[in-house]
């Protein structure tokens, strides 16, 4: 074979093997012989095969999972407790260089901060004030990743699992209070209704006219039943005149 057609076979292949395409959400770590050199940017790069590699990076926003952790509440309730992390990589030299694996690293931070966290109160203090623990655990871990170059967004407790016991108790409890606020209501419509009694009350007694339009409403009230029978033990001119009396 001809020797420069197998040479400049073997150079487009030697070209052909160092095209690189970064993506617009991405960096790459590029290295010599093992040596970090620079971060390449987006777009078409090119590296020497065999001499140089890179290592990518994804800068955009990524979600890990908080594996759910045994927790005991300081008032002596056992619970199962997971939650989420956001994060972002903001230099990704040092996430590479300074942590072994990132995701790993951030994930057991924030499983111990959890765990931290919401054993160090009570449970109704981790039921009411979710958003609260997850600001303290994000606070915590974001300590250790600022040294990684990585920004902690936000961290978010999912699911709290309670024994069935305490699930029982907690239900009778809100039973309770809602029988509580039931009973509180309806002595408030019972006071309501006593107050307005006595304001009509003070109003018919002060018009003879008022005390004969009710008994007029009451009257017909009776009548749409159609098997009433009426009986006045007194003429109904008289109720004006000892209306006025009064």
């Amino acid at each position: 074979m001809n020797p420069i057609a197998i040479f400049s076979t073997l150079f487009i292949i030697f070209l052909l093997a160092g095209i690189r395409v970064v993506f617009e959400y991405k960096r790459a770590l590029k290295f010599r012989f093992g040596k970090y050199i620079k971060t390449l940017e987006p777009g078409f790069r090119w590296i020497i095969p065999i001499v140089e590699s890179i290592q990518v990076v994804d800068i955009r926003v990524i979600t890990i999972n908080i594996l759910s952790q045994e927790v005991m509440t300081e008032d002596n309730v056992p619970c199962s407790i997971d939650g989420v992390v956001f994060f972002r990589i903001n230099n990704p030299e040092k996430a590479v260089l300074e942590v072994e694996e990132f995701k790993f690293a951030i994930s057991q931070l924030s499983q111990a901060a959890l765990r931290d966290v919401c054993g160090k109160v009570e449970l109704d203090i981790i039921l009411s004030k979710r958003e609260e623990m997850g600001k303290n655990i994000k606070a915590i871990v974001e300590i250790e990743t600022k040294e990684w170059g990585i920004e902690i967004i936000d961290v978010k407790i999912k699911d709290i699992q309670l024994p069935e016991n305490m699930k029982r108790m907690m239900a009778n409890q809100a039973e309770a209070e809602r029988s509580r606020r039931a009973r509180i209501i309806l002595a408030e419509a019972e006071e309501q209704a006593a107050g307005k009694l006595l304001e009509a009350g003070k109003m018919i007694d002060q018009s003879p006219s008022a005390i004969k339009l009710r008994l007029y409403q009451t009257l017909s009230n009776i009548a749409a039943e159609k098997n009433s029978t009426i009986l006045f033990p007194f003429p109904e001119e008289v109720l004006p005149r000892k209306a006025e009396e009064n």
